[in-house]
């Protein structure tokens, strides 16, 4: 068993001549003994002071790990990374060390793949200094975030690989479930993964189909012409799954306490695997995970990977209890079909201010694929989806309005994928929250999406494109 003296120097004495170097043991027992009476304690009494932190939070996820710090006064840092071992030391001013020790207790999970350990001592009068033991290389990125929704000031330290995440390279990884059984990939998709995902679907496989129509074609007399059926798919459908939120955007929460970030994540692995299982299509997730991705990067990944189409998935809240249904939302060039409409835009819109972006690092390249969408056949497709969905939808659940609906939704904004966001009910009517949070249920929904899309790429089949890669 580790000694008390052990645990101390793992959780903030480290190196300490060289990671904390003005301060002894003895001060590191005193202040680490102030923690643990302040945590046995609680906060019963006295309100926290200003200096006091509200919060620390950890997103470990395969693409990157976040830390947030939150404070009631704007914290100011400077960072270092150093290296034997890794570890980047960040410099708190105008923090409390003591209830900075409490919060950093038990965040850290094993299976976090780039932070081993956070640690944190006074460094001198006024500093409080942060080290984050590393796994693994990183390229830190570090800002802070003024006061917006239920959240109070915030530094944010967001640990990436050095090597970027690759959503085409993750696409190939999953194609086959053999492959994503064994974790193998063949060298030729390492050559050239877009044209060994495209190899994975045979000339002869056949597209996905819908149930037939319900009245069969009958022939004019006369007619001698051979019916063919339609040309059968000689490339993969890759649809886009974009689960809504995620991470410290938790999005709309049900009287229940249910997160919508949860909702939208569940129903989006389940239809993953529908389309994974169905001949001719492959669907990709732009998170697999509780962490936040930034809205514009969700749009890049869907290009990156070639997307036949983007669908958004969200299980959003009204200001009234009894406002309930499924709805499909388009991209609109003028403005919203509805004031419920706009008002839901605008809070899905907020994703980013919630979630937290650094707006330093939004380079043009983002910015540009932030457009309004004026291509007509792509907004003219996205309406076909649409009501392909929507048909489906109300198969399963009452249609908060019997058309699909426009808005200024800025993860709708691929200006060449067919696009649709699906409120799948409100989650902040509780009968309908009840049913989200069902698993039968959430399949039937995974299924309903599934057969409008199947039966929208039966219609409007992607023409054959070559195997080059949007940038």
């Amino acid at each position: 068993m580790r000694s008390t003296t052990d645990r101390l120097e793992e959780a903030g004495a480290g190196k300490g001549g060289e990671d904390f170097p003005c301060l002894e043991r003895r001060a590191l027992l005193k202040y680490t003994a102030g923690a643990v009476f302040v945590l046995l304690a609680g906060r019963a009494g006295a309100a926290p002071d200003d200096n006091s932190l509200l919060a620390l939070r950890v997103w470990p996820s395969d693409e990157y790990s976040r830390i947030t710090f939150e404070s009631r006064q704007k914290l100011f840092f400077k960072q270092m990374l150093l290296k034997d071992p890794d570890r980047l030391v960040v410099d708190m001013e105008g923090v409390d060390l003591e209830s900075v020790l409490v919060n950093i207790f038990g965040k850290v999970l094993d299976s976090d793949p780039y932070i081993q350990l956070i640690r944190a001592a006074q460094n001198r009068p006024g500093v409080v200094r942060l080290v984050v033991d590393l796994k693994a290389e990183i390229n830190p990125q570090v800002f802070t975030l003024d006061p917006v929704g239920d959240y109070a000031h915030r530094l944010v330290i967001d640990l990436y690989p050095l090597e970027p995440y690759d959503p085409l390279l993750a696409l190939i990884r999953k194609s086959s479930p053999m492959d994503a059984a064994t974790g193998q990939r063949s060298d030729d998709e390492l050559e050239d993964p877009i044209a060994a995902l495209a190899a994975k679907t045979s000339p002869d496989t056949p597209p996905p189909s819908s149930p037939p129509p319900d009245k069969p074609i009958v022939p004019n007399k006369g007619d001698n012409t051979v019916r063919r059926d339609p040309p059968k798919a000689k490339r993969l459908y890759t649809v886009v799954l974009d689960p809504g939120h995620g991470g410290e955007d938790p999005g709309a929460i049900g009287r229940r306490g249910s997160y919508e970030k949860n909702v939208n994540l569940s129903i989006a692995r389940r239809l993953k695997r529908k389309i994974d299982n169905t001949p001719g299509m492959r669907a990709m997730l732009t998170r697999d995970g509780d962490y936040f991705v930034p809205l514009a990067q969700r749009v890049v990944r869907a290009r990156k990977v070639q997307a036949d189409l983007f669908v958004s998935i969200h299980a959003d809240a009204f200001v009234r209890p009894e406002a309930r249904g499924s709805s499909v939302f388009v991209l609109s060039e003028k403005g919203a079909s509805s004031s419920t409409a706009r008002w839901l835009a605008q809070k899905e819109n907020d994703s980013d201010l919630i979630g937290g972006v650094n707006l330093a690092r939004q380079d043009g390249h983002i910015a540009r694929t932030l457009l309004d969408l004026s291509l007509a056949a792509t907004m003219n497709d996205s309406i076909k989806l649409g009501r392909a969905v929507l048909a489906a939808l109300g198969d399963i659940n009452t249609l908060h309005k019997p058309h699909v609906e426009q808005a200024g939704f800025a993860v709708l904004k691929a200006p060449d994928i067919p696009s649709i966001l699906v409120e799948t009910a409100f989650i902040s009517n509780p009968e309908e929250e009840a049913r989200l949070n069902d698993e039968a249920y959430q399949e039937k929904m995974a299924d309903a999406i599934l057969r409008g899309i199947r039966r929208y790429f039966d219609e409007n089949p992607p023409m054959q494109r070559s195997p080059v890669a949007r940038s």
